[in-house]
């Protein structure tokens, strides 16, 4: 019996994970939840059982069990005993568990990124020393480059350079933890770098719509009034999220990926234009009854005065989403590349090349708004 230590059930990535690792009878799972109580922890597991449409009966909710804690804490604030029965036997780790909101203050990010950094780590220890520990799979994101020019290697990132945002500071300095760890103590961790993640490559299914759902609101047109800055030759890596589960699942069977940096991603040569993805997105937002407003191009710096010169005529709804606009502008200002594995055949393999965008995109209208092109009050 394998036995699993899972943080971030909850999240895009950690929620598609459950699946692949309930596939095999063999395994058993360990989920960190934080919730306020344990009725409130009850309420949660309800929901991620419906999310993975585990029926009361189903055979496999007896091979999970969720722990009421918090991955940037000590121990993971859990009770002496229960952190000790965890590091009795637990033999697999995934860290999952990250706050994605780009415009933290970056005290708050590195809260998030480096306290559950340290408190992976020290579980870790904790069960090398007891002789239990295969491995562990820390899942990062191909951000760490931040506006490091050219393609980014699967490899350790030495040299200084501008980030992004917040997040991606607080991720690379997380990696920089990680990278310690695997070259003094001789922890077998991987690293996974994904790509922005989008929903499952089926049926556009995802239990949270993120940051490249607000992408698809922006290039729509409907929040800018038709108004768009010139994109360029700029792609966007993107990546189902069943992709990435595959990969992470994958690795964590395989002793031979241990102190590898794996990039979870399209690559560039089959990411899609900004300029595709914007006339896509307009056409499917169309096909479901939404007017899109005449597509009008701006130069780059033009467009980026635009939340200060309409903001105060605006309601105030549309006012914040519109004043998240640089943010996301400054992401998407230079074409990034990532490479993609080269030494990992079953990495190439479930990364397949072909991306759904589509269906992607349908399943969050379809989700996100009514046939009349309402939005539905009960969208994730």
């Amino acid at each position: 019996m394998s036995i699993y230590f899972l943080t971030g059930a909850s999240g895009a990535v950690g929620s598609a994970i459950v699946p692949d690792l309930l596939a095999n009878p063999n395994t058993r799972l360990r989920l960190l939840l934080r919730a306020d109580s344990e009725p409130h922890l009850a309420q949660r597991m309800e929901a991620l059982f419906r999310f993975w449409k585990l029926a009361p009966d189903s055979p496999e909710r007896l091979r999970i069990e969720a722990f009421r804690g918090d991955a940037s804490k000590p121990e993971f604030g859990l009770p002496k005993a229960t952190y000790a029965q965890l590091c009795a036997d637990t033999q697999h780790i995934i860290h999952c568990a990250a706050s994605v909101h780009m415009n933290k203050p970056l005290d708050e990010a590195r809260t998030s990124a480096l306290d559950s950094t340290q408190t992976i780590l020290s579980f870790a220890r904790a069960l090398m020393k007891a002789g239990a520990l295969q491995k562990v799979e820390f899942i990062s994101t191909v951000g760490v480059g931040g506006k490091r020019p050219g393609i980014l290697p699967e490899t350790w990132i030495d040299e200084a350079r501008e980030f992004h945002n917040t997040y991606e500071q607080s991720k690379a300095e997380a990696e920089d933890l990680v990278r310690a760890a695997i070259e003094n103590e001789h922890l077998p961790v991987t690293v996974h770098r994904p790509s922005m993640v989008i929903g499952n490559s089926i049926d556009g299914h995802i239990i949270h719509f993120q940051i490249f759902y607000f992408i698809c609101e922006f290039l729509s047109g409907r929040r800018t009034f038709g108004l768009y800055p010139d994109f360029g030759d700029t792609r966007l890596d993107v990546v189902p999220v069943d992709w990435v589960a595959k990969a992470i699942v994958a690795a964590s069977t395989k002793p031979s990926t241990a102190g590898q940096i794996i990039h979870l991603c399209t690559g560039p040569n089959a990411s899609p234009r900004l300029s595709e993805l914007r006339a896509l997105v307009r056409t499917e937002f169309r096909n479901h009854g939404l007017p899109t407003p005449l597509a009008i191009p701006l130069p780059r710096r033009v467009f980026g005065l635009l939340p200060r010169i309409v903001s105060p005529f605006i309601p105030q709804r549309r006012r914040k989403a519109l004043m998240t606009l640089p943010i996301y502008l400054d992401y998407l200002s230079g074409s990034q590349g990532f490479a993609r594995p080269k030494g990992n055949t079953w990495a190439s393999d479930a990364l397949t090349p072909s991306l759904p965008l589509p269906t992607i995109i349908r399943h969050y209208l379809e989700t996100r708004y009514s046939s009349c092109g309402a939005p539905k009050h009960t969208a994730s």
